[in-house]
C-alpha cells in the first residue's frame, strides 16, 4: 500500500526532550573531536571562549559532568595513585636491600629521567609519523596505555641504577678510590645494560603496530632510551657530588 494513501505525510519540528541531572535541568552539550585531544578542546573553551563569550548567569557549567572528559580525568587520577603506590613499593624494596635511605633515593633518580624521553618522543612522534586520515590530522596521543607504560618502567629503570651502585659499593669496600669506582662501574656494567635495553627495545617494537597498545610500546621506547642513556652519567654524578660533600663534611 503506498504511503501517501494511508495518510498525509506533514514536516514537524521535533519535541526536544526535557532532561534532568541531580534534580536540575540539563542540557549535553557534545562534540567530535577531529585531529585534537578532547582535553586541550576543554581547556579551550573553559579558558578562552567562554570568557570572551559569557554565558547568562542562571547557566552553569560543569566541565567533567560527562563523557570522554570525565573519563579521561578518572582514568589519569587512578593511574597517577597507582604510580605513586609503585614508586613507594620500589623505595621500600631498595630500602631493604641498600638499608640506607640515601642511596635508596640516587638510585631512584632514573625514574624522572624516563620522562625526558616521553615528553619529546611523543612530539617527535607526530611531528614526523602522523598521518592525515580524510583530511584531518590523526595524532599519536599520549593515552592511557602510555600512562601504564610509563609505570611499568618504573621498575625497569631501576636496575641499571641498581647494577651501577651495586658495583660502585662492592669496588669501594675492596679499597678503590671513589673516582676509579665510578669509572669502573661505567666501563664493565655499559654493555649489559645496553644489551639488556636493546632486548625491551626489539621485545617492544612488535605493539606499535597495535592501535590500542601502541601507546605503550612508544612510553616503553622513548622512555627507556632516554633513561639508559642519562644513567649511564646522572647515577654516578649524583654519587659523587653526594659522598664528595660527606668526605668534605668530615
Amino acid at each position: 500500500v503506498p504511503l501517501n494513501e494511508a495518510g498525509r505525510v506533514r514536516e514537524l519540528d521535533a519535541e526536544w526532550p526535557i532532561m534532568h541531572k541531580d534534580l536540575q535541568p540539563v542540557v549535553m552539550v557534545a562534540a567530535e573531536a577531529v585531529g585534537r585531544p578532547p582535553g586541550e578542546l576543554i581547556l579551550s573553551a573553559q579558558f578562552k571562549t567562554i570568557p570572551d563569550h559569557p554565558l547568562p548567569e542562571a547557566i552553569h557549567i560543569k566541565w567533567d559532568g560527562e563523557g570522554e572528559w570525565e573519563i579521561t580525568l578518572r582514568v589519569f587520577r587512578d593511574l597517577g595513585i597507582a604510580f605513586c603506590a609503585a614508586l613507594a613499593g620500589i623505595f621500600l624494596l631498595l630500602l631493604v636491600q641498600t638499608k640506607s635511605m640515601q642511596l635508596s633515593l640516587v638510585m631512584m633518580c632514573a625514574i624522572p629521567l624516563t620522562l625526558i624521553g616521553i615528553a619529546p618522543g611523543f612530539w617527535l612522534l607526530n611531528l614526523v609519523g602522523a598521518e592525515n586520515v580524510g583530511g584531518y590530522d590523526n595524532p599519536v596521543f599520549f593515552t592511557a596505555t602510555g600512562m601504564i607504560g610509563m609505570i611499568a618502567l618504573g621498575g625497569i629503570v631501576i636496575r641499571n641504577s641498581v647494577i651501577l651502585i651495586d658495583f660502585i659499593e662492592e669496588s669501594r669496600k675492596k679499597g678503590m678510590a671513589l673516582h676509579e669506582a665510578v669509572e669502573a662501574s661505567g666501563a664493565v656494567r655499559f654493555r649489559p645494560i645496553m644489551l639488556t635495553a636493546l632486548a625491551t627495545l626489539l621485545g617492544a617494537w612488535p605493539i606499535t603496530l597495535d592501535p590500542i597498545f601502541s601507546g605503550l610500546a612508544w612510553a616503553l621506547i622513548f622512555g627507556l632510551t632516554a633513561s639508559t642513556m642519562f644513567t649511564l652519567v646522572v647515577i654516578p654524578t649524583i654519587y659523587v657530588l653526594i659522598h664528595k660533600n660527606q668526605e668534605a663534611a668530615r
